[in-house]
Order: C-alpha cells, then structure tokens, then sequence
C-alpha cells in the first residue's frame, strides 16, 4: 500500500520529480537547512555517489563564521561546495532545492555557487 504523503515531504517529491525531468544526466546540487546549519552536496543520481560536500560544520569554514544559520554562512558553503564539485570535474548541475523556498538562505547558497563557476 502507498504511503500518503503529506506537508514538506510532498512539496519535496514534486521537486524531485522536475528535477528529474530536467537533470538530464547532470548531478545535483542538493540543499539542506535546519536552524543551526546549512549543508550542500553535489550528487550523481545515476551511481548513488556524492561527488562533493560542504557545510557550515566544515573546520575550514567554522572558525570564520558567527553562526551556521545565517546568509554570510550559506555563502561560504556555496562558494565551498562550487570549489570543491570543480576539483571533482563537474561543471554543470541541476539545483535541488528540496522542500525550502528560494530565498534567504538558500537562495544566498546558490548564488555563490554560481559565482563559484557551477552552472544551473
């Protein structure tokens, strides 16, 4: 029997779906924020692998940042998470916003990971 989704988790799966659609082989960008910290891996859906990450919890960035949970802390993980993904070789993705809005945080991510040299 199916699961009856409900709130974030259907918001979240109608995402997935048009990303699918217009992934067209690319990896994804995924994000994740709660209140304290904010999290961005690269994934290759095709292989089940994360090809690059970053976060607020990072040590390289921790030391720099007043807190994990503001828009100074997504633009670093954002410029991070490009850095990294490009010594990985990928240039191009599709960005998974997963069940958030684009704004603030989020937002302020993907700008500085396009600033970064990805591409979406």
């Amino acid at each position: 029997m199916a699961k009856k989704l409900e709130g974030t988790d259907r918001r979240r799966a109608r995402v997935r779906r048009a990303i699918k659609v217009a992934a067209n082989g690319r990896p994804r960008l995924s994000v994740f924020r709660s209140s304290k910290q904010i999290y961005a891996q690269v994934i290759d859906d095709a292989h089940g692998v994360t090809l690059a990450a970053a976060s607020t919890l990072d040590a390289s960035l921790k030391s720099g940042l007043k807190t994990g949970a503001d828009v100074a802390a997504a633009t670093a993980v954002g410029k991070l998470v490009a850095e990294r993904a490009k010594a990985a070789g990928v240039t191009t993705v599709v960005f998974d916003r997963g069940a958030y809005m684009f704004h603030g945080r989020v937002k302020a991510l993907a700008d500085a990971a396009r600033e970064g040299g990805l591409e979406f």
